[in-house]
């Protein structure tokens, strides 16, 4: 029987072509060199997978788990279902020998936890679509009528694991009537709210796929730089236990005598990764003591970040006041959008609220001292610093009746990071400057936001609150919010388009470890016989496919779609042709599994000794 396949280019259908040598002879079929029909699928082979399988039976269970489901006609959403409970002998049969009273439950038992109990070892498994759409007590009607009763919809099954019984309930539900699903994995669109979304002028802009990639790479790279410790011989290889130490600041020269303006003390920063849980930390040292904190790749201050530019401070320098021989500084010309600088002050009174929440200050409210990762995301960096340095055993009070004025000077210091990044200098939060710089703010920015900076800055009668702000930021709060959802939707769909990225590489890494190998037990010519002369021909046919001018044919779509096809197994049939075209070989995907799976276990037990 002759055939001949058409594979897809485009809008056209080409005959699929490989040019490259003969070697259609060493097929383990010993068949003539010839147009071959080759087929080793029975009909069952086409059909749907016995449910009554060996594969398919619980382990120490008598009763099948899974049935053959007949559908039913009835509507699924024109019912109201009941969930009948499982103790009740009107709506659960047990199978012949089954017992509520014996073994123990998952709770008890002194052998398994409850997370390895079967239910929901089964509930982790690839859900089924229809589970998303049809109720759990759908009317089914099944084979065995001893498991179940006629007027139950569901199931009492039985499994020993661990020397313990459990009994469950088969809540799975049977897809409704018409419904298709796809047998194998394919790759929707991009969902519309995503694709149609447009970031808002003056707002921060989300990542783009290439931004986002670009960004993890590079937080890669940061979390695994290390030094090389002949050029850097003042940096310890250990520190306690930690090790591969990695500055995060310029090294201070070793007889610096500046100290840091914020604790007083000649400070250094490092990465460096524990011993305990290999995980990467940032280590700062004050020179006598060193504090871990967390490390987050790529994080800069906002000192370095908004306030690198001396020529943002020439607002305050080189003009007096009361000379106006050029314009003030306007957003979009030079200061921040007003739009950030909520986003920044919703991050740093949440951070507060928390902090004070707990009893405790903040103390390092500080732009040398705010981290900021991405686009927005703001961290507090040296938090407890002061809390350590300032410490006195000897203080006869409590050392936390100071906390409520420091947390009152958290209020403060929020307020003048709010200002700086008001005027985008700062120089504007010097005191002879504060009336300038509030002019700037009156002028380029809402009333919201200049009354929320002088309540910050001004003495009140009372002790003030992080939570009186919270009217004043009103409902820019839920914008910020809208924000980051929105950001979380962008970014789940960029992880959609990477989901199966893993599975797909696994199947490409095991049929290279299959292809082309020079010598398998002593046989030279494993790779080119039998089950792997397929995958041979299987691996043509993904990469090495020319159109009728005997071009390359590239096509991304094709390569994913038959690799999730072999992954699946499906009964498709694929046309494979000889190097030398003198030979087609049909088979389908389920074969081509089959072979795959039979050959790459074969290599395993090869590599472990086992052949």
């Amino acid at each position: 029987m002759l055939e001949e396949r058409l594979v897809p280019m485009g809008s056209k259908a080409r005959k699929a072509k490989n040019p490259i040598g003969c070697l259609a002879d060493r097929c383990k079929s010993g068949v003539p060199i010839n147009m071959v029909w080759w087929n080793r699928v029975t009909e069952n082979n086409l059909q749907t997978p016995n449910p009554t399988a060996s594969e398919f039976i619980p382990k120490g269970g008598s009763t099948s788990r899974l049935s053959n489901v007949s559908q039913s006609n009835m509507s699924a959403f024109s019912q109201v279902f009941s969930h009948p409970s499982m103790g009740s002998p009107a709506t659960a049969g047990l199978a012949p020998g089954m017992s509520l009273s014996a073994g123990s439950s998952p709770l008890h038992s002194p052998k398994i936890t409850p997370h390895t109990s079967p239910a929901p070892r089964r509930r982790s498994h690839t859900p089924n679509p229809a589970s998303y759409m049809v109720p759990s007590s759908a009317s089914t009607s099944v084979n065995n009528p001893v498991s179940q009763t006629p007027s139950s919809g569901q199931v009492i099954q039985k499994e020993t694991v661990g020397g313990t019984t459990y009994f469950y309930t088969d809540t799975t539900p049977a897809p409704l009537t018409g419904m298709v699903f796809p047998n194998y994995h394919i790759y929707p669109p991009t969902a519309p709210h995503v694709a149609y979304m447009q970031p808002k002028a003056n707002a921060p802009s989300f990542f783009m796929a290439d931004e986002l990639r670009q960004e993890l790479i590079n937080r890669h790279l940061i979390t695994m730089a290390q030094i090389d410790q002949a050029d850097m011989p003042a940096v310890p290889t250990e520190v306690d236990s930690y090790h591969s130490l990695f500055p995060l600041e310029p090294l201070p020269p070793p007889n610096r005598i500046q100290k840091s303006s914020n604790f007083g003390y000649i400070t250094s920063c490092y990465k460096a990764v524990n011993s305990k849980d290999d995980l990467p930390y940032c280590l700062r040292r004050i020179h006598a003591l060193v504090f871990a904190y967390d490390f987050h790749a790529g994080g800069e201050t906002m000192m370095s970040r908004h306030f690198n530019d001396p020529n943002a401070d020439a607002y305050f320098t080189k003009r007096k006041w009361g000379q106006h021989d050029g314009p003030l500084p306007r957003q979009h010309a030079g200061l921040l959008p007003e739009s950030l600088i909520w986003a920044y002050i919703v991050q740093l009174s949440s951070a507060l609220r928390t902090i004070h929440t707990a009893g405790l200050a903040c103390r390092v409210m500080d732009p040398t001292k705010i981290l900021i990762t991405g686009k927005t995301r703001l961290r507090v960096n040296c938090v407890g610093v002061f809390d350590v340095l300032t410490f006195d055993n000897s203080q006869n009070n409590n050392p936390l009746a100071l906390m409520a004025q420091y947390q009152q000077a958290d209020l403060i210091s929020l307020g003048k990071v709010v200002l700086a990044l008001a005027c985008n200098s700062l120089a504007g939060i010097q005191r002879e400057n504060l009336q300038k710089a509030m002019e700037l703010v009156t002028i380029n920015y809402s009333s919201d936001l200049k009354n929320l900076i002088l309540y910050l800055l001004t003495d009140q009668n009372r002790m003030r609150s992080v939570n009186d702000i919270m009217p004043m930021i009103g409902a820019r709060f839920y914008t910020q919010l809208d924000a980051a959802q929105m950001r979380n939707d962008v970014i789940e769909e960029d992880l959609a388009k990477e989901v199966q990225n893993g599975r797909l590489f696994r199947l490409l890494a095991k049929l290279g470890t299959i292809n082309e190998r020079p010598e398998f037990q002593k046989d030279p010519t494993w790779s080119e016989t039998g089950d792997r002369y397929l995958l041979k021909l299987f691996r043509d046919h993904l990469f090495h496919q020319v159109t009728e001018a005997g071009a390359p044919w590239i096509d991304l779509s094709h390569i994913i779609s038959c690799l999730n096809k072999l992954d699946a197994g499906v009964p498709e049939k694929i046309s494979l042709i000889s190097r030398d075209e003198k030979s087609v070989l049909v088979v389908t995907y389920s074969d081509l599994k089959r072979c795959f799976e039979n050959t790459f276990q074969e290599l395993i037990a090869a590599a472990n000794g086992q052949l």
